[in-house]
């Protein structure tokens, strides 16, 4: 999946937290949102903070789907809630590889 790709597909799903998000697709459009927040950051914070309200949905909803690929609830997200011990937490469950056969979330995603 390419930059490009991820950031249509997570736009596309804007608040779908069904089914699945294989790391490229969750993790390009991390690096999106910061860079964009970052920007726009330079230019204005209130530009930052709109776009950063904008792609809030749908990064939970990729981070949802994301969790879904390792055969975990989306409310794992809810760690991030928890400094530090939460962030490593939830970065790990994001990294690690998606199940290669289909779960309880859905089938495994074709990107």
């Amino acid at each position: 999946m390419t930059f490009a790709d991820s950031i249509k597909l997570c736009f596309s799903k804007y608040a779908d937290f069904n089914g699945r998000a294989k790391r490229p697709e969750f993790w390009w459009f991390v690096l999106f949102c910061f860079l964009v927040s970052m920007a726009l950051g330079i230019a204005g914070q209130m530009l930052s903070g709109i776009f950063g309200l904008a792609t809030l949905v749908p990064s939970l909803a990729v981070g949802a789907r994301r969790l879904h690929d390792t055969n975990r609830s989306g409310w794992w997200q809810l760690l991030w809630i928890v400094p530090v011990i939460g962030w490593i937490v939830a970065i790990v469950f994001l990294a690690q590889e998606g199940e290669s056969a289909d779960n309880q979330f859905g089938a495994v995603p074709s990107n």
